[in-house]
């Protein structure tokens, strides 16, 4: 995991660094105001806005992890937090209006600042639409809590009944294809023998997620019973539920899981089988799903 960059102060340090180098220029070229020359008002609302900036950027540095979107909107708000730095530095130094570069100084920093904070605001609209794209799968799943399973964040067995029993109708209605998968990990019960009851519910977890982020967002995935799981294709016909099929057994084929008590390797495997609905309810629909499963486990028994 990285490490937040607000636990490394060296965004912050080498700001502090930076203004203390205009000051130490500022103060050598410039005379340092009377008390009585100094305006009061533009000192607390320039200070103000200083000490909001280096707020913001500790609030962004403390919420995000590490990354390029969180280098650009920090970079961006130092370059802001320096030049309004500069402008309030200006309120007690008096520079000599001959010296061209100390405009420079106060105002050069805001554009790049500007361009860099949005570069960072705008990969950060990216990242957060893609964030949605994913919290749209899980919403029906947010708005059913009663019927999620006990151990993963996904629909149950009577979730997935009642989702099916709706888009059986719907799917008649439309006159489109409903297809369903059924994803069974294979020997399943040597990895809870071998590492344990809780090992192997953290791998389902895992897993169950796995699947859903190769998935489609209108696609439900629920888990009907120990390491199996359902998945409910709409208006998806026999094809692309095969591909869909595949893609599904190769995600769960190519998953690097390495055990939390002594980093293991366990290697997973996974049957997939699926149907498509004809005139059938829902029930004699998962039993012929299910039929249809064991059959292929079978068949890869004796094949072994």
């Amino acid at each position: 995991m990285k490490k937040r960059p607000f636990l490394n102060t060296s965004y912050f340090s080498g700001l502090l660094l930076t203004v203390i180098t205009g000051f130490t220029i500022m103060r050598s070229w410039g005379e340092v105001k009377s008390i009585s020359a100094i305006n009061w008002l533009d000192v607390m609302s320039e200070g103000g806005m200083v000490l909001l900036a280096c707020f913001w950027l500790a609030l962004l540095l403390r919420s995000r992890p590490a990354g390029r979107v969180t280098q650009l909107l920090a970079l961006g708000l130092c370059g802001i937090v320096f030049s309004w730095s500069m402008d309030f530095l200006d309120e007690f130094i008096h520079m000599p209006s001959t010296l061209i570069w100390h405009n420079w100084l106060e105002s050069m920093p805001i554009p790049f600042a500007l361009i860099l904070l949005s570069i960072g605001i705008y990969h950060w609209h990216q990242e957060e639409i893609a964030i949605s794209a994913q919290m749209v799968k899980r919403e029906r799943y947010f708005r059913e809590h009663r019927l999620f399973d006990k151990l993963i964040p996904i629909g149950g067995a009577a979730y997935l009944k009642k989702q099916l029993k709706l888009s059986l109708s719907e799917s008649k209605k439309q006159q489109q294809p409903l297809a369903l998968i059924a994803i069974d990990l294979d020997d399943f019960n040597v990895i809870n023998r071998l590492y344990g009851v809780e090992e192997g519910d953290h791998i389902l977890q895992l897993v169950s997620q796995l699947l859903l982020l190769n998935l489609r967002d209108e696609d439900l995935i629920c888990r009907l019973a120990g390491d199996r799981f359902i998945i409910l294709l709409h208006n998806t016909n026999e094809t692309e539920a095969k591909q869909l099929s595949l893609d599904l057994q190769n995600a769960v084929a190519s998953f690097a899981y390495r055990t939390k008590t002594h980093h293991q390797r366990v290697y997973l495997s996974a049957t997939s089988a699926i149907t498509m609905a004809k005139t059938d309810d829902s029930d004699s629909l998962i039993k012929r799903l299910n039929l249809q499963l064991s059959q292929l486990k079978q068949r890869s028994l004796a094949a072994s």
